[in-house]
């Protein structure tokens, strides 16, 4: 891969903004910012980053100001982002494979790497990675039947009964119709290829570019760029990572940044460190979040981590050095900086040891798994152990469970309902802004009816709205079609 094509700063339309200046007292009209700190500012200033404040990070409808939100981990992750940035620029062998300076590429990698951490969960729906399993489960339920209804339909087809023929077709005619792949944009559903959407298109201002955001930013942030079959065994095909809807948008800028080898599109190399810095950032502060939560106490902690290879003389000089107020909690967050440090210098070290397989495109491995530490897979077994089974999880994420199907149930019957009073007081629900970037995607006018559109935008529509909502939107939203509440 060549690293001038990885910083591209290419956007989807292009771009508005004035020049750089060039000369020593620059015009005070002239935006001084590189593509990609304007990256920063888009994304900062949308209110998509804003909804995150109230989306679930491990808790769901918490109201707990000390517990993860979706917006405080993903800024958490945007530091460490930046910090692998100024690792790797550090770095002379990196600086000889990306030929450029120190300082060109402080300008550019901690901040490309700062946008792909602070939106790398921008699509996620509400009540966290279970929403996106609900989400997942309800379409292949409702596909299921829809199937099964076609296959019984047309076995009751009679060749010499053409009136009961014509019933039958109408009937036919009321299914969902989806072709190719598209089905398994819904009942593979995934919070990542649902913020590739969210930051190209549903951020509508003008068109359908969304943030308009540079290719270097978007293309760090495509954990997955896979618009088809899923293959667990290899890194950037675990997930369908890229809608249909989005599928030329992933080949433009695939095609900027360089990353097609082989007809084959790869993960952009900073992914990988934006990929280790949510893994760093979840597993460690989740802990934490148990803690604080009083689910267990630092000593079950210093038993559960001591035995690995450092961290035994990490406790003891916490306990030396920790003899005040407050102990235990200094004790836990003097151990969080020193897990974070420790994890953040071993997936640097496995990101510049393995640069050259990285450009190639043949590296498949997440960096903090890589090799003999075993830091990241205990705290990951720690946190499946004892925070993830825990009953107020588990409660509200069947809550979640009960919002989610209940939203999509209402907005799909209201949409798809054969009386035009219901799809048009349904439409009347739905954001114009999810109307109008699916309406401009299919060639309509911003006044037309959402009835013109094929199934797929249909739903593709209802999910857009459903998934961008907070965990306390829906909820109450959700109470409110179902008669439960009035205000």
């Amino acid at each position: 891969m060549d690293w001038n094509k990885l910083l591209s700063g290419k956007r989807l339309r292009k771009s508005k903004r004035p020049p750089e200046a060039q000369e020593p007292s620059p015009s005070p009209h002239l935006d001084l910012r590189n593509p990609f700190e304007s990256d920063f500012g888009r994304v900062i200033f949308s209110p998509a980053t804003r909804r995150m404040h109230d989306k679930t990070q491990v808790f769901p409808l918490t109201l707990d100001d000390n517990t993860h939100s979706r917006l405080t981990h993903s800024m958490e992750v945007m530091a460490i982002g930046y910090s692998f940035g100024i690792k790797i620029t550090q770095s002379e062998y990196f600086r000889k494979i990306a030929g450029k300076t120190e300082i060109e590429l402080l300008r550019e990698v901690p901040i490309i790497l700062q946008n792909a951490c602070l939106v790398h969960d921008i699509g996620n729906p509400p009540f966290g990675h279970f929403g996106e399993t609900v989400i997942q489960n309800y379409f292949k339920s409702l596909f299921k039947k829809n199937e099964h209804t076609k296959t019984e339909l047309e076995k009751r087809l009679d060749v010499a009964d053409e009136s009961k023929n014509k019933e039958i077709r109408l009937q036919l005619n009321e299914l969902f119709k989806l072709t190719g792949d598209e089905p398994e944009d819904f009942t593979r559903f995934d919070g990542n290829a649902q913020g590739f959407r969210v930051l190209t298109k549903l951020q509508i201002l003008d068109d359908d570019k969304g943030l308009n955001l540079t290719s270097a930013t978007l293309g760090s942030y495509l954990k997955y760029p896979n618009t088809g079959p899923i293959d667990k065994k290899i890194i950037n095909k675990k997930k369908r990572g890229v809608f249909q809807s989005e599928k030329a948008y992933l080949s433009e800028i695939a095609s900027n940044c360089g990353l097609v080898i082989e007809e084959q599109i790869k993960r952009h190399p900073l992914c990988f460190l934006m990929e280790a810095a949510d893994s760093i950032c979840y597993l460690v502060m989740d802990i934490e979040d148990g803690f604080n939560r009083g689910w267990y106490g630092y000593s079950f902690l210093k038993d559960s981590f001591s035995k690995l290879p450092g961290l035994k003389e990490v406790f003891e000089k916490l306990d030396k050095e920790n003899t005040t107020f407050g102990v235990e909690i200094t004790k836990v967050a003097n151990l969080r900086i020193y897990l974070i440090q420790h994890l953040v210098n071993l997936a640097t070290s496995n990101f510049l040891k393995n640069l050259d397989a990285i450009n190639l495109g043949t590296y498949n491995l997440e960096l903090i798994f890589e090799g003999p530490d075993e830091v990241a897979k205990c705290l990951q077994k720690f946190c499946w152990d004892h925070i993830f089974p825990s009953r107020d999880i588990t409660s509200l994420e069947l809550t979640g469970h009960s919002v989610l199907t209940g939203l999509l149930d209402y907005y799909i019957m209201f949409l798809f309902h054969e009386d035009a009073d219901y799809r048009k007081r349904g439409e009347g629900l739905i954001s114009n802004g999810i109307k109008r970037v699916a309406l401009i995607e299919n060639g309509l006018s911003e006044n037309d009816s959402i009835d013109n559109l094929n199934d797929y935008f249909k739903l593709r529509i209802i999910v857009d709205f459903v998934s961008g909502m907070t965990d306390q939107f829906a909820l109450n939203h959700y109470q409110k079609l179902s008669g439960q509440k009035i205000i």
